[in-house]
């Protein structure tokens, strides 16, 4: 007995010590919370309106249909009381175990003690009965607008998700498994976790999903050699340098979106877009957007058209000697990039020779999932708190997007690092996600109201210096690749923006996976396939339905593409050959530059 107890003594000490560490560190976590700035409240979720409207047209339709709402009732206490029975009994026969529970399975309870311990399987299953009545009384309620009805679906499943009993240490067997095998030391750790998340948000909390110190860009990631061959105040321009002898002789130039870091297309050599059409013998720039800051506030869709697009275009023009070049946009840069070919078209320019779309919306009437933060109440909120702020800040547009995979990119993560204290992973498509920029006032402003809820290109009423543009305006060969499981930009969107596009040389290609993860897809991974239908372009669903599925990546497929288009092979192009100045390599300075806010 005695050696158990001086055993057991130095466990204990351990295990005080900890704990006297958390109550140090909650101090730490007050202060760092102080830190805060006020925010409008509209940018933390939805408004009570949204919920009084569900709760209303909810109540309309129990009124109408009594038996509805006894049936939901009925049900739901019949299972509960079933359940409770059940676990009730498993106790009384003396055996500290669950009963049987062949429902399906989930990876959020992925510990056996979900299955086997009878306290955590009567909470893991009570869990799932209560999501499923919620779901179910929002799928039943009547006399609700149609995107009313999404909003209330999707806000609901964010609070059944945020309820998880996984979400909670008390409650979540692998926290506490690793809290006694390590005396509380993954308590402590996990607390400073938190507290260095809270502290890098100056008093918010972004959850940290990537080491910070695992990458160095220009180092380990965004290491294909270029060199920045021009600067203006709203981008950096970098000419990649080539690897083969013979080039193509129309240049490509891409546009990434400014809501992240380009170098999500130069993670590393294996994944690597950019190097992989340097490789392809293509004369390549892209675009490296500002991150910008308060100065910026009064720049709008058409500074970045003019300063951006047309200025980047001309100087590849410039360097390259040539009459018209190949683009490439990507998300919003996509969208951005088919305004500017409207305007193009409008005025008798012929500059740009085909465009590629990369996951890009450009009619908004229907914008799937990323929709439920578009309605008044939350674009208001945003509107007056760039007017105050001078621009629409990273912070705000990382956790929107978060939620919607708020499991993926939240809860789990979340678990690991605060509860578990486990160092987030050394993964560079998570450590890019985390380099957000901010978008300008005006420019955040005009997008949200004129195209997102005005679905102004469309309708042909968004105006691009002054004059209204149209979809219709598009008639260059357009090459569009969507992905099947995007969050962001939803494939279907897509598809019906490019139909209504002017063009008669359209190709829609559509790779599996999601809205980063489809189309960063080496061909050396051979991970995710695409689908191609050379038929006319109806409605997603009938092009869905005869689709020939292609295994491996869409890279070689878009290469050949692009190629038919680029004329005849030459002589190499090298950064600085045309006798402009080199300005410094790449990946440049903009990348790394934070703004002062």
């Amino acid at each position: 007995m005695a050696t158990k107890e001086y055993e057991a003594a130095p466990k204990l000490e351990k295990l005080t010590a900890n704990l006297a560490k958390v109550e140090a560190l909650t101090e730490r976590l007050m202060a760092a919370m102080a830190q805060q700035k006020a925010h409008d409240p509209a940018l933390h979720g939805p408004s009570a309106e949204v919920f009084m409207k569900a709760a209303q047209a909810y109540l309309a339709g129990m009124m109408q249909s009594p038996a509805k709402l006894l049936e939901h009732q009925v049900g739901y206490w019949t299972k509960s009381l079933k359940h409770y029975i059940e676990a009730q009994q498993a106790l009384a026969k003396g055996e500290l175990k669950a009963p049987a529970d062949p429902g399906p399975k989930d990876r959020r309870f992925a510990n056996p003690m979900w299955d086997t311990h009878p306290a955590f399987n009567y909470l893991k299953q009570q869990y799932l009965i209560n999501a499923e009545a919620v779901s179910q009384a929002v799928e039943d309620m009547e006399g609700i607008a149609p995107d009313e009805r999404k909003r209330v679906e999707y806000f609901s499943k964010q609070i059944v998700d945020m309820l998880a009993p996984t979400n909670f240490l008390g409650t979540n067997p692998d926290a506490l498994e690793k809290a006694i095998a390590t005396d509380g030391e993954s308590l402590v750790q996990g607390l400073e976790n938190l507290i260095a998340d809270i502290e890098a948000s100056n008093g918010g909390l972004t959850v940290t999903l990537a080491d910070r110190e695992a990458f160095h860009v220009g180092q380990n990631i965004a290491t294909t050699p270029g060199s920045v061959v021009f600067r203006n105040r709203m981008f950096e321009l970098i000419q990649y340098t080539p690897t083969t002898e013979k080039v193509y002789q129309t240049p490509l130039l891409i546009f990434p979106p400014w809501i992240n870091k380009f170098y999500v297309l130069d993670l590393k050599a294996q994944n690597s877009l950019i190097k992989w059409i340097v490789d392809q013998g293509f004369t390549l720039f892209v675009v490296s957007w500002v991150n910008p800051g308060a100065e910026y506030a009064d720049v709008g869709m058409d500074d970045y058209i003019r300063e951006g697009y047309l200025t980047a275009m001309a100087e590849v023009r410039r360097i390259t000697g040539e009459a018209q070049i190949n683009c490439v946009g990507y998300c919003i840069a996509g969208t951005t990039l088919s305004l500017t070919l409207a305007h193009l078209e409008r005025a008798g320019d012929k500059t740009v020779k085909s465009a590629t779309l990369f996951t890009t919306l450009t009619d908004f009437s229907d914008p799937g999932e990323v929709g439920v933060f578009l309605s008044d109440d939350f674009v208001d909120g945003i509107e007056r708190q760039s007017k105050v702020d001078g621009i629409l800040s990273k912070y705000f547009m990382s956790r929107t997007f978060s939620y919607l995979r708020s499991n993926d990119l939240i809860y789990q993560p979340a678990i690991k690092s605060y509860m578990m204290g486990e160092a987030p992973p050394a993964f560079d498509l998570l450590y890019w996600n985390g380099d957000g920029t901010n978008l300008p006032a005006k420019m955040a402003v005009e997008y949200l109201r004129g195209l997102c809820q005005g679905d102004g290109f469309a309708k042909g009423t968004f105006q691009v210096f002054g004059q209204p543009v149209s979809l219709a305006g598009v008639k260059l060969p357009v090459c569009a690749i969507a992905c099947e499981t995007d969050h962001i930009a939803h494939w279907r969107g897509s598809f019906n923006g490019v139909r209504q596009m002017g063009s008669k040389d359209k190709t829609f290609i559509l790779s599996q996976s999601g809205h980063i993860a489809g189309i960063v897809n080496p061909p050396s991974k051979g991970k995710y396939g695409h689908y191609t239908n050379d038929g006319p372009m109806t409605t997603p669903e009938d092009w869905m339905a005869s689709a020939t599925f292609h295994a491996g990546s869409w890279w070689p497929r878009w290469g050949e593409w692009l190629a038919g288009r680029s004329g005849k092979k030459i002589t190499a192009r090298v950064p600085g050959d045309s006798g402009r100045a080199v300005l410094g390599a790449a990946p440049g300075g903009y990348v790394a530059a934070v703004p002062a806010i």
